[in-house]
């Protein structure tokens, strides 16, 4: 028993010896095998690389079978890595409305510079007043002697033979020149062939044929949340800047002026925007996104940040005609000072109305209610008369009586619906030239 376990053990040893003995063949066989599979599938690869680059059929069908990828996902990778190859970047391009709009507009947008003999003015105010623009900027003068550029402002051209529309307090500092530079770098003298009694606008001539010209859009279709653009002489030393922003607000009614009081103005229906307004901006249009003009920028507030106006370009429409057929504005008054009641005043009075125009005195004692001869005057309206209506139209904050006065002409006649001691009654009245 033994012999034979020991012979077992025997060959079991022999065994194992001869695996030993043959692993390193098996080892070769293995490498061998390897290295010709290598070979055989790189040279396939290759091949079908060859083939399928080739065969535009054989790609598409592995890159949707093996890959994933859809024809069109893999046409516009390869045309991106194409292109960057190429190019070495990819080069965007925008074409946006907003830069179409200012394309077609800048052309048409003028500098104003106003210059001034300041000796003249040393003389007559003294070495400490100096003069501020509509919105308090103060200018620094280096001397004090002949002519001084004195403020700077921002106009449009209207007709190719020279008109441009801007504000009234860019052009109104007394015994000024006026030079305009248009978008090009040319320089005019400038006239200013009227301005507006009613509303901060002015129209200047320079004498020039051909220029480009802006296109007026319609403000009355504005509507809150609209995109605006606002170019100017921003700073009186940037010319056409431009700002974006939005219609804030409105049929505002805002008091602009200097910071001195020497210049106010009660502008109303306004457009509000948070397209940022510069000192400088003033008379600049104020555009919509297909490059119309639908404000004159006007105004801006001091107290807060992005809170511009505008004059609504229809009510400028008017004041172009009139100049273009009379060679002035021509605007119709009533004669009456007034403020529109609304539901705090009605309580704080005890007014059994809460809308319409209460007719009242003004602060000075030389503001009176009634302008003596006016044709409020003549038709017997009197102080704390309210008027209800203009022409069927009922007057309120958000549809005041100046705003429908400018709806009509000189010599038009209107019904006015008026609440006298209270009891209501209509009043005929012919409207007149406002001098």
């Amino acid at each position: 028993m033994l012999n034979i376990m020991i012979k077992n053990k025997i060959n079991q040893n022999n065994k194992s010896t001869n695996k030993i003995k043959e692993q390193p063949m098996l080892n070769n066989i293995v490498v061998v095998f390897l290295i010709i599979s290598f070979l055989i599938g790189g040279f396939s690869g290759a091949v079908f690389g060859v083939w399928a680059s080739t065969d535009q059929n054989v790609a598409n069908w592995f890159k949707t079978n093996i890959l994933g990828q859809s024809s069109s996902s893999s046409s516009n990778t390869n045309n991106s890595l194409n292109k960057i190859v190429k190019e070495g970047t990819i080069k965007v391009t925008e074409e946006s409305a907003t830069v179409d709009a200012v394309k077609k507009v800048s052309p048409a947008v003028v500098s104003i510079i106003i210059t001034q003999d300041l000796s003249k003015i040393y003389n007559m105010t003294g070495p400490d007043l100096f003069p501020y623009d509509f919105f308090g900027f103060p200018y620094s003068y280096p001397q004090l002697e002949g002519q001084q550029e004195v403020g700077a402002g921002s106009g449009f051209i209207i007709s190719s033979d020279g008109m441009i529309l801007t504000n009234k307090h860019v052009v109104s500092t007394q015994d000024a020149e006026y030079t305009v530079i248009t978008s090009d770098g040319k320089e005019y003298k400038a006239k200013v062939l009227a301005t507006d009694p009613f509303n901060d606008i002015a129209l200047v001539k320079i004498d020039a044929t051909n220029l480009p010209t802006v296109e007026l859009g319609d403000s009355d279709s504005l509507q809150i949340g609209q995109t605006v653009i606002a170019i100017g002489f921003a700073l009186g030393e940037y010319k056409n800047t431009v700002t974006k922003g939005v219609v804030s607000g409105l049929a505002r009614t805002v008091t602009a002026g200097s910071s001195q009081g020497s210049q106010s103005e009660i502008l109303e229906n306004t457009i509000q925007t948070d397209a940022a307004i510069n000192f400088g901006n003033s008379g600049g249009p104020l555009i919509n996104i297909a490059g119309q003009v639908i404000g004159v920028n006007t105004a801006i507030s001091q107290e807060g940040q992005l809170i511009g106006f505008a004059i609504p370009i229809n009510q400028a429409k008017y004041a172009i005609e009139s100049v273009q057929k009379e060679g002035r504005v021509i605007r119709p008054y009533l004669g009456v000072r007034y403020t529109i009641i609304n539901e705090a005043l009605a309580k704080a009075n005890n007014l059994s109305v809460n809308y319409g125009a209460l007719i009242v005195r003004g602060e000075s004692r030389t503001d009176l209610a009634i302008v003596p001869g006016s044709p409020a005057d003549k038709a017997g309206l009197v102080e704390n008369d309210i008027i209800l209506e203009f022409n069927g139209q009922k007057i309120d904050q958000n549809n005041t009586l100046a705003r429908e006065i400018q709806k009509y002409h000189v010599g038009d006649e209107v019904t006015l619906k008026i609440l006298h001691k209270g009891e209501e009654k209509e009043v005929k009245i012919k409207l007149e030239e406002l001098q």
